[in-house]
């Protein structure tokens, strides 16, 4: 069975999601594919993971970087999974392009070297955001593309990220 719970953030209200003990959704509310990967059936339920999802929540919204991650279970094809671990490993305050991504998956592969395209349409359907952080990629030009939370939150957040570690 799958539960959800809701957390209150103080960019706005955040739908966590878990199935099984482990996190499987966080979602800003009214984020584009809100919700994508919660079965019809679910039921709105505390669970231990969503305490361990909070303190996450509530260590990164305090300014700071947490030292551990919720259990997670990315559900998702093959290749949004490739590039959601490249996420995983972008550092608290650091970003990374599509097209260096991209170049990641090529060279872990040994193959082709997907499109920035691709690998944008990938990041974009993560559904465990902040955690897996897909705030962090920008554009080729240093600009802030999209992001499914919304292009204000994603700058709230990268800016946040960047005076917590003196980078601005």
């Amino acid at each position: 069975m799958d539960y959800i719970c809701r957390y209150d953030s103080p960019l706005g209200a955040i739908t966590l999601s878990c199935s099984g003990g482990v996190l499987t959704g966080l979602w800003f509310a009214g984020q584009k594919y809100f919700g994508s990967t919660i079965p019809p059936e679910y039921e709105e339920k505390d669970a231990p993971i969503f305490e361990i999802a909070g303190k996450w929540l509530d260590i990164y919204f305090g300014g700071h970087c947490p030292d551990f991650t919720p259990t997670i279970f990315l559900r998702g094809t093959a290749f949004q999974r490739k590039v959601w671990d490249v996420l995983l490993a972008i550092p608290y305050g650091k970003t990374m392009t599509y097209g260096q991504i991209a170049d990641i998956i090529a060279k872990r592969d040994g193959g082709s070297k997907p499109s920035a395209r691709a690998v944008g349409g990938a990041v974009g359907k993560n559904p465990v955001s902040l955690i897996v952080p897909c705030h962090r990629v920008i554009g080729a030009d240093g600009s802030l593309t999209g992001y499914a939370g919304g292009i204000e939150i994603k700058k709230k957040l990268l800016d946040m990220e960047r005076k917590n570690h003196g980078i601005l």
